[in-house]
């Protein structure tokens, strides 16, 4: 068969599959994000049905996907939001860090995989999905409730440390020595001081570059200087969805909701892609192996960050069934987590095994997120309840 034709066969399939797996996992109520991978883990690299001759599409196409995840979500933020939340919950988002970067990073030291290792998969293990947090908010009704905040402030501390975290990341696994790596965090530091300063003084200027009455005008703008920033900050060393993110604050609240809204399908079409590409690079027979270490991870960074939840509800004085709620909805882990683990493949330098734990992980997480916010109200009732008196 034609190699044109073969690929588009291949994609059509593809896109139609991803379709029905989110149509199946919106039918469950949990995020789409575990099934892609698994929807890769099928047709890539050992799979059921290798697929061939898509790798020049799916390669660039898995790029956009990460640049437009983090867009969007830096469109979520302004920057006062930013700084009045590192002002409120600087204390939280430390002992969210300590709490929950310390479970992969020790495991990784455990498998033998050295310092790029195990900064790598602190990473993965650190930072929550705040798309599937967003979503189960959402669906059970809890964007009003007292411990939301809480939630949303350690979300947004993490976000903002992962604009210092990839760049320090991406310096290390490259290798780029102390000189080199030093100027690369200097840069993405610099960038992100900028970034902040543009986006409280001169936000509407910036977002008048973009902005067009013309959807189809406003969203090659805005996709344009989008993915010219990411190239631009990844050419500097600094990761392109860092450049990505602090765009995405720099843009004002008004043409934010409007980028959000045009950007979306094409931001959900490019993220399925790109977890699809991780699960198509990812060996499935090499998954039983680190299962058992995916399993215990899973149990540890399931209570630490229960526990870093619980700390930031009680900061702002929220009560006990509000503190588990917290750290509950902070449990899933999905986007943020591949990225790490897709820039750690990338660079070569960490052990292959890393790939197969960081899917088997973020599989685990990405469903066990959504049941601990569901379960933790009535477990907290059952474990609350006073016991009846004997009638003996």
């Amino acid at each position: 068969m034609h190699t044109t034709a073969l690929s588009l066969i291949e994609l059509g399939a593809l896109f139609f599959g991803l379709g029905i797996l989110g149509r199946v996992a919106g039918r469950l109520g949990i995020s789409p994000v575990p099934f892609y991978l698994l929807g890769g883990l099928a047709f890539g690299v050992g799979g059921v049905l290798p697929l061939e001759g898509i790798e020049p599409f799916t390669g660039v196409a898995s790029e956009v996907g990460v640049v437009l995840l983090l867009l969007l979500l830096g469109l979520e933020y302004s920057a006062s939001d930013l700084v009045g939340g590192l002002r409120r919950s600087w204390l939280a988002g430390i002992v969210d860090m300590v709490l929950n970067a310390a479970p992969g990073a020790i495991t990784a030291l455990i498998l033998g995989w050295g310092p790029l290792g195990a900064l790598a998969m602190a990473g993965v293990t650190w930072v929550s999905s705040s798309g599937i947090v967003a979503k189960v908010l959402e669906d059970l009704g809890r964007l009003g409730n007292r411990e939301t905040p809480a939630v949303l402030s350690v979300l947004v501390m993490e976000d903002l440390a992962m604009a210092l975290y990839l760049p320090i990341t991406t310096a290390a696994l490259a290798a780029l020595g102390l000189v080199a790596g030093l100027r690369t965090v200097a840069i993405a530091v610099g960038l992100l001081i900028v970034v902040l300063v543009v986006a409280l003084r001169f936000g509407r200027a910036v977002s008048a570059v973009v902005e067009s009455p013309t959807s189809e005008v406003f969203l090659l703008r805005v996709l344009g200087i989008a993915l010219l920033v990411a190239g631009i900050a990844s050419q500097l060393q600094v990761s392109a969805g860092v450049g990505a993110f602090l765009l995405g604050i720099a843009i004002s609240e008004d043409t934010a909701e409007n980028a959000t809204r045009v950007l979306s399908p094409l931001r959900d079409l490019f993220a399925a892609i790109f977890f699809v590409v991780f699960g198509l690079n990812t060996d499935p027979s090499q998954i039983p192996a680190v299962l058992p270490a995916a399993i215990v991870l899973a149990i540890v960074s399931t209570a630490t960050k229960l526990g870093a939840g619980w700390f930031a509800a009680r900061q702002i004085g929220v009560g006990r069934l509000g503190r588990w709620r917290a750290g509950a909805a902070l449990v899933a882990r999905g986007e943020f987590s591949i990225v790490i683990a897709g820039l750690a493949l990338a660079s070569g330098t960490v052990d292959p095994g890393l790939a197969p734990l960081a899917t088997t992980y973020v599989l685990l997480m990405a469903i066990l997120g959504p049941i601990a916010a569901r379960v933790v109200e009535p477990v907290h009732a059952r474990l609350t309840r006073p016991l009846r008196p004997s009638t003996s």
